[in-house]
């Protein structure tokens, strides 16, 4: 459990029935008071510890008055009396984000579930004795398992069927392109408002991350538009807090600052040296457990910043991950060559997330007990998203549209604006690249003093598996190795040749992409550039980007170890 206190730092809970045990450290934002794991029913029969955030738990409550007491008011609680009704068929009812470790001691079987994206992580690994065991992060498991693997996303375990089953399958998950839904703004509007305000819900102060970006500007927005109808403006006031991080001078410090005064949050700048980024890289990467390179540079501001906004007694933020991947907003999507490919690289995407964006977002933050919510990954806004024809999502020069124009247009109301103009239009940046460029030159220009050049030349001796393609690559690698050199534990990154976030299947769609092996979009950096689909007018980067595993977020942390 002590492996796993950053991330819950408010209750320890320890329960054991004969050879099992459940474990859980706490970071509460809803019911602080009550809410502390293990939770039970009434006879404590059946036994819960979870991670995550119910957010349809008030209207699963009603379902079960007059037949289930509660004793808590911890969202999570109800996962219990859905599995007294419904068995192990009840996971789809769930509205929010979790991963979680249900036990039965009258037959001695046990449930584990992860959420359909894998926003909250989760790990499960196997003993050399026959014991099973799950767990929120990697570092809890990798000193007992023989083997430890990623739980997979929109999956359930059952001890009593003996493995893995699928519980989250959407029309999309099949990459068909979807013909026959148009694009409708206000529909698109809705579902996103819907999913932010939902993510409202908390007992504890909260922010906002505001880049300046066109995804976190408008979570920020919708948050200050709906904020007055909520409990939580009832128990925290209505002024909202912002929070950004960058280099001094950097792109997204003033971008931020200028939407938080459009909005009239109470904004909070973070600043950060390349020097402070290069003194945490090893704290990053025990923390986000991996050597992936894009998620390394993103998180490591990310990770200075969550300190300081946990410092000032804020325990939950909203952010804006997830838009780029349902909706094409990376500029390599410009080079779609058709909307079926444009499609199949959405869902590519979004089924990855779990390994790439969701990861930093999670484990960057929980380093320091604070919780990211993440509404772009709301299952109804990703049904609206995913359901369009992606003709609509692409580039179009002629007419027009930029990377993201759906959720641009939707929100571009005249009468009542969201946003300014050009916030609303603002260019995609990538996050390691908004926070000043400087950080990405001072990390090579550090790392090329690290790694030299003999020790390339045998980097496939040294690191057969995933071999690492440069030297900023290969310092990462060191250091992970040293942390966790288990087989299983580089097996959990995911590793192939990228452009600027991409998976290795859109890399092929222009020659010139294979050359290189930089992860950062900063090349494609102009609208014009992007409409030669031959590559010849651009100068672009091809990264080996393969992220980590999955980690747990959120309110109640999961440290699960069953022995069967």
């Amino acid at each position: 459990m002590c492996r796993l206190k950053h991330r819950g730092p408010d209750w320890s809970g320890l329960y054991q029935h004969e050879s099992n045990f459940l474990a859980q450290q706490r970071l509460a934002i809803v019911s602080p008071l009550s809410g502390d794991q293990p939770l039970f029913n009434e006879d404590r029969t059946v036994v819960l510890v979870a991670n995550g955030e119910i957010y349809n738990h008030k209207n699963i409550r009603k379902q079960f008055t007059g037949t289930h007491n509660f004793s808590t008011g911890s969202d999570c609680e109800v996962i219990i009396p859905l599995y007294e009704k419904y068995g192990e068929n009840f996971v789809d009812m769930l509205d929010g984000v979790f991963a979680f470790v249900l036990y039965d001691t009258r037959d001695r079987t046990y449930v584990a579930a992860r959420d359909a994206i894998g926003v909250d992580p989760l790990y499960i690994g196997w003993g050399s004795d026959g014991s099973v065991w799950i767990s929120s992060e990697m570092k809890a498991l990798n000193e007992d398992c023989v083997r430890f693997e990623i739980f997979p996303p929109g999956h359930l375990y059952s001890s009593a069927a003996g493995g893995f089953r699928r519980w989250y399958t959407p029309h999309w998950f099949q990459e068909q392109v979807p013909r026959t839904a148009p694009y409708q703004p206000l529909v698109l509007r809705e579902a996103f408002e819907k999913a932010v305000i939902k993510r409202l819900m908390t007992d504890v102060p909260f922010g906002v991350l505001l880049s300046g970006g066109l995804d976190s500007s408008l979570v920020a927005s919708v948050t200050k538009r709906h904020l007055l109808k909520t409990e939580a403006a009832e128990k925290f006031g209505t002024e909202l807090h912002s929070f950004v991080v960058g280099l001094e001078g950097s792109p997204d410090l003033k971008a931020a600052r200028e939407v938080a005064d459009y909005l009239g949050t109470i904004h909070h700048e973070f600043h950060f040296t390349v020097q402070d980024g290069i003194d945490a890289i090893e704290e990053v990467i025990y923390h986000d457990e991996t050597y992936d390179v894009t998620t390394i540079r993103a998180s490591t501001p990310m990770f200075l910043m969550a300190r300081k906004i946990k410092s000032l007694g804020v325990k939950m933020v909203l952010s804006g991950e997830g838009s780029d991947e349902l909706l094409g907003g990376y500029l390599y999507f410009h080079f779609a060559p058709n909307k079926e490919e444009f499609h199949k690289e959405t869902c590519r995407k979004v089924k990855a997330l779990h390994q790439y964006d969701c990861l930093r977002a999670n484990k960057a933050t929980s380093a320091w007990g604070l919780e990211v919510r993440v509404p772009f990954l709301d299952k109804e806004f990703i049904n609206v998203a995913m359901g369009m024809d992606p003709e609509w999502k692409m580039y179009d020069k002629n007419l027009g549209r930029i990377e993201k124009w759906v959720m641009r247009k939707a929100f571009d109301d005249e009468e009542h604006p969201y946003l300014p103009k050009h916030i609303l239009y603002r260019q995609k940046e990538q996050f390691s690249d908004g926070v000043g460029y400087n950080w990405i030159d001072g990390l090579k220009a550090f790392t090329e003093q690290q790694v030299t050049d003999e020790m390339m030349n045998n980097a496939a001796q040294m690191f057969p598996y995933n071999t690492p393609v440069n030297k900023e690559a290969y310092y990462y690698r060191m250091i992970f190795e040293r942390l966790f050199p288990q087989d299983s534990a580089r097996e959990t990154v995911p590793w192939g040749p990228s452009i600027a976030c991409s998976t290795p299947a859109a890399v092929e769609w222009v020659e010139q992409w294979k050359a290189s092996n930089d992860p950062s979009g900063r090349f494609i950096s102009s609208h014009d550039s992007a409409t030669d689909h031959t590559g010849g007018k651009l100068a672009v980067a091809n990264d080996g980007h393969g992220a980590a595993n999955g980690t747990v977020n959120g309110s109640n942390d999961v440290a699960v170890a069953i022995a069967v």
